[in-house]
């Protein structure tokens, strides 16, 4: 460590001021007896407009607030993808569509089950609660949380025209966020965001309004955690980090515990880094081993998503809260409590992954976008080397189960059986992608491993199960087996990837953190 950084002590550090990091900093330092570092590796988002501004979320994917991560080639999918991971406080809250949903009961009543005791809707329905200023009507629902969620506005003719054929097709309109599981509907998002178009991010909403007011929060930002420090007694006392200037190293120590919150990608690197996962891989990478942990970076989970879209008859919507306002659920068999696919549609071209296989696009068109909520398809996170500044190795694994595959190209049926119904008949015009002529199963699974992309969904690297469960990295409370003084909080703590989108339980997860520390 150089002259210049001189170690730093806090009660806590917290690695990632992303969706749950934000908001473990904000109600730890709710004590002001407690003191709390946040070093997050990306820019503020202080009054920065390309990140608070939702309708121009998609103009960060590959920007310089993305970290833009590669897959690894891929048997059964697109090797073409990038996997979006947000480089900027706030963290995916701050970099994605803010589409807001609560995890379904039988998502968390089935994490309780498998060993992840105290994670049931019973224990966790309050905290979403606790987290929410919402609109929607119901008695479960929060009126005074920091993050506003609200409906999406019905202004979008196109979209309106799409829940009129879908009931006709025999998929009802519903409520989302009810309190009850929606197994086959279609309606408006509710998404996280002001009505002036801000992005109610975990950062806007938990750190924006404590920032300076409190002076046992430090929030120190551009700073690229490197690896974790421990004592002889596999304590971990602290992180060492890369200063701005990108040669000189420093150091921040934590009194009680440090609190890993980087993302399903960036959290079981970190520990890797650190000495803690399967030792095998580790020790070629040249990494000490700390704890031989086999489930860090293993059972990667995600939603893979599909796209089929059409040229449009009419002019479609210049302005929009985020572009992708419905969302469409489905069960491809009976007899199931969640919905195996789910549908977001698109009020614009989406050809990122179309056009360099030769399909056609255009300016004027819209878009379903299939997706496996429970796909069953498990890749891996790994090391390049040990050298923190390379990328991981990246590998979802994605199709490599069938039902994956099944569902899917069930989607592609099931959005052109909606599309062909009245009113959407008036706003179809032919089909870009993949165009009419490919209909068999051959062709569509085809078409799907070219140009499938993903929900950047990605979770259950570091997963939490049964304290004598060797498999899984954390115990219920989000310690990480085998050393003390640390905790994980993130989508990688996820036993399973919830159905739904997981942004807003990704912050319920950071309550559930701050939570547990302070009845520790």
């Amino acid at each position: 460590m150089s002259a210049q950084s001189p170690v730093d002590e806090f009660d806590y550090v917290v690695v990632g001021g992303g969706t749950a990091g934000a908001v473990i900093a904000a109600r730890l330092t709710e004590n002001p007896d407690v003191s709390v570092c946040v070093l997050e590796a990306g820019p503020s988002d202080v009054g920065d407009e390309n990140v608070l501004r939702l309708d121009r979320w998609m103009t960060l994917l590959e920007s310089g607030y993305d970290w833009d991560y590669p897959v690894e080639p891929q048997e059964n999918g697109n090797s073409f993808l990038r996997q979006a991971r947000a480089k900027v406080l706030g963290g995916c809250s701050s970099h994605n569509s803010c589409i807001a949903f609560w995890a379904p009961a039988e998502d968390l009543d089935e994490w309780a089950a498998m060993g992840c005791t105290g994670w049931s809707a019973k224990d966790c329905f309050p905290l979403f609660q606790r987290l929410e200023n919402n609109d929607a009507p119901g008695d479960h629902h929060g009126r005074s949380g920091p993050v506003v969620i609200r409906t999406v506005p019905p202004s979008d003719p196109c979209g309106r025209a799409l829940l009129d054929a879908c009931v006709a097709a025999g998929i009802p309109r519903t409520p989302f966020n009810s309190g009850t599981t929606v197994v086959r509907g279609a309606n408006w998002f509710q998404i996280n965001a002001r009505p002036d178009g801000t992005r109610s991010s975990a950062s806007v909403s938990c750190l924006h309004p404590i920032l300076g007011k409190r002076p046992n929060l430090e929030v120190r930002t551009e700073l690229r955690a490197k690896r974790l420090l421990f004592d002889g007694d596999r304590r971990c006392t602290g992180v060492e980090y890369l200063q701005p200037d990108t040669i000189h190293s420093g150091s921040v120590s934590a009194r009680r515990e440090v609190i890993v919150s980087c993302g399903a990608i960036d959290s079981p690197k970190l520990l890797m880094l650190s000495g803690i996962g399967p030792a095998e891989h580790l020790r070629e990478c040249g990494v000490d081993v700390r704890v031989d942990s086999p489930g860090v970076g293993s059972r990667l989970q995600d939603h893979p998503e599909g796209v089929i879209m059409w040229e449009a008859k009419q002019p479609m919507v210049t302005s929009s809260t985020q572009w992708w306002e419905i969302g469409i659920f489905a069960d491809t068999e009976p007899g199931l409590d969640r919905p195996d696919l789910m549908f977001h549609y698109g009020s614009v071209p989406f050809d990122m992954n179309t056009y360099r296989r030769g399909f056609p696009t255009s300016d004027n068109a819209f878009c379903l976008t299939p997706n496996v909520t429970r796909a069953r398809s498990r890749g891996t996170v790994r090391l390049r080397t040990r050298d923190f500044r390379d990328k991981p190795r990246i590998d979802p694994r994605y199709f490599t189960h069938e039902h994956d595959m099944r569902v899917m190209t069930y989607g592609l049926r099931l959005a052109r059986e909606i599309i062909a119904r009245a009113p959407m008949t008036e706003w179809a015009a032919r089909e870009l992608a993949p165009g009419p002529a490919l209909q068999s199963d051959e062709e569509l699974s085809s078409y799907v491993r070219e140009t499938h992309n993903t929900v950047y969904h990605p979770a259950g690297t570091v997963r939490m199960g049964a304290a004598d469960d060797a498999d899984s990295p954390l115990d219920p409370q989000l310690r990480v087996k085998g050393v003390s003084g640390l905790r994980v909080a993130d989508a990688s703590i996820m036993p399973l990837l919830t159905t739904f989108n997981p942004c807003i339980t990704t912050m319920m997860i950071g309550e559930k953190c701050s939570e547990l520390i302070k009845s520790a």
